[in-house]
């Protein structure tokens, strides 16, 4: 830990200090949706909504390397496919129920597809592993961490200004329908700060790995809390020390980072749930 220490402090290490940064905003973000996603059980659609993601990497990346147009940075990609989808997906689970998991899961595939499409077809040809598998959380800049705070402000001030009619629309949607709220119009709002949330993750743990760490603290939060509110406390704690740790760890160890910070918060959660499990097997 010391030695990590040392390392950030260093002024020839800026890449250490703007991943451990990156990655305490993204706390923020994780600890809030996350518990909401968790309590409203939509894991899958936020799933699906990630998938999307590589779509708008693939032709951001495709239009600022054929078209050498500069200023389309692939997180500006990353959060305009997110957005589309979070919509498309939201309407789709409002309206056309009886087909539901066929339409998220066509979604979900042709994200993937075209990304890949625009990947291949991209001068330099990027290898997308990086995005899917692990993130790059070692190659983030001062832009990017300013582009993130960005992000991470916006879904802080959705997220806790909205807090009682998302309460509403996670725990209780007829009664909430019953006292005025637009439940459709908020359902849509909660799914739009969970395509924020992912894009502020793509960078920490990459796309296959990020539902884990959006929603293994939240999870591990409903635990010690009763409220919506404390877990998205404690969730949010919890997220500052698996991302830490997970960025300590792999850079002591040089290994992947997304990989050992989703690990860290799997076993938490696995230790959380045992003891909490024994101890009211104790208690009964």
């Amino acid at each position: 830990m010391n030695e990590f220490l040392n390392a950030v402090a260093e002024p020839e290490n800026a890449f250490l200090r703007y991943a451990l940064v990156v990655g305490l905003l993204s706390s923020v973000a994780l600890g809030i949706v996350g518990s909401y996603v968790v309590t409203r059980r939509i894991t899958y659609l936020a799933a699906a909504i990630s998938h999307c993601v590589l779509g708008g990497i693939g032709a951001a990346l495709y239009l600022q390397r054929r078209w050498e147009l500069a200023w389309c940075d692939p997180m500006y990609g990353a959060t305009a496919a997110a957005l589309l989808a979070a919509l498309l997906i939201g309407l789709v689970s409002l309206y056309a129920r009886q087909r539901e998991d066929t339409v998220i899961s066509a979604v979900w595939a042709v994200g993937v597809a075209i990304g890949l499409f625009f990947f291949y077809l991209t001068p330099g040809y990027t290898d997308p592993m990086s995005y899917v598998l692990y993130g790059s959380i070692w190659l983030i800049s001062r832009r990017d961490v300013w582009l993130v705070a960005g992000m991470d402000a916006l879904v802080l001030l959705l997220g806790l200004g909205f807090y009682p009619k998302l309460l509403a629309v996670c725990f209780d949607q007829e009664f909430a329908e019953l006292r005025g709220v637009r439940v459709k119009l908020h359902y849509l709002l909660l799914l739009g700060l969970i395509a924020l949330t992912v894009v502020l993750l793509v960078r920490v743990v990459g796309i296959l790995l990020l539902i884990a760490l959006l929603t293994l603290p939240a999870a591990t939060a409903g635990h010690f809390a009763r409220r919506l509110w404390q877990m998205m406390a404690v969730a949010t704690l919890f997220c500052v020390v698996f991302i830490a740790s997970g960025i300590t760890l792999s850079y002591a160890q040089n290994f992947p980072t997304g990989p050992v910070t989703v690990l860290i918060a799997a076993g938490a959660y696995l230790l959380v749930t045992v003891i909490s499990r024994a101890w009211r097997h104790h208690t009964a």
